[in-house]
């Protein structure tokens, strides 16, 4: 049977998707070959911030940072740490999206190595991953053709950022994370349990077995 394909809209600036990212990671490697997880850009800071007093607008944002503890406190959380570094604050978005689409024309075991790493990066390790000094280093970290960095930088990536913000929006997505079942419109948004995902994932498995008999018969 082809595999179960889910859509998850996710921002790498938002802890709550970071949550979202591990427990569903972790799902599909527990339904290898079962579960498949499509990842979709959504921008939660569409437009670069230019701050005027840098320190000031450091400080809110490691004040901000606090609030990662709350999903850090979660059962089946990431990793977080209160901002400690001197890097950022992060200017927007989009350009953690680019270097995952880039990282996505490689092949899927590249994608998933650079957006794991950029999760770890900006939630676990304090590293601004909208300076692209950053966004290259972690390119490097995780094994990547240094060559291949450079298709982050082509128009057309940030249309498909663009356009998956878009379709997120249209299929009812109102915040991040949000998940989708191929061939089904509804989203579910928020990080969930495991266990709420992993019943949605069997429901769907057992639903697929009957139809598989339902059409032999």
């Amino acid at each position: 049977m082809d595999p179960l394909r889910f859509f998850v809209y996710s921002d790498y600036l938002c802890p709550w998707c970071q949550n979202a990212s591990v427990r569903l990671r972790g799902l599909e490697r527990e339904y290898a070959g079962r579960v498949e997880l499509v990842w979709k850009s959504y921008l939660l800071r569409p437009e670069r911030r230019q701050h005027a007093d840098r320190e000031a607008a450091l400080e809110k944002f490691r004040a901000y940072t606090k609030s990662w503890l709350r999903p850090g406190s979660e059962p089946d959380a990431g990793e977080f740490q209160v901002w400690q570094s001197d890097e950022g604050p992060p200017s927007h978005s989009v350009p953690a999206h680019l270097v995952a689409k880039a990282a996505a024309r490689l092949g899927r075991d590249a994608h998933d190595r650079i957006h794991d790493r950029l999760m770890r990066a900006y939630f676990k390790e304090n590293r601004d991953i909208s300076r692209q000094a950053v966004l290259k280093e972690l390119w490097d970290e995780v094994g990547l053709p240094t060559a291949a960095f450079a298709v982050s930088g082509q128009t057309e990536l940030l249309d498909e950022v663009i356009a998956d913000h878009q379709e997120a929006l249209e299929a009812g997505a109102t915040g991040v994370p949000a998940v989708r079942l191929e061939g089904n419109p509804a989203v579910i948004v928020g990080a969930h349990p495991v266990e709420l995902y992993r019943r949605w994932i069997e429901r769907m498995l057992e639903r697929q077995v009957a139809d598989r008999e339902e059409a032999a018969s």
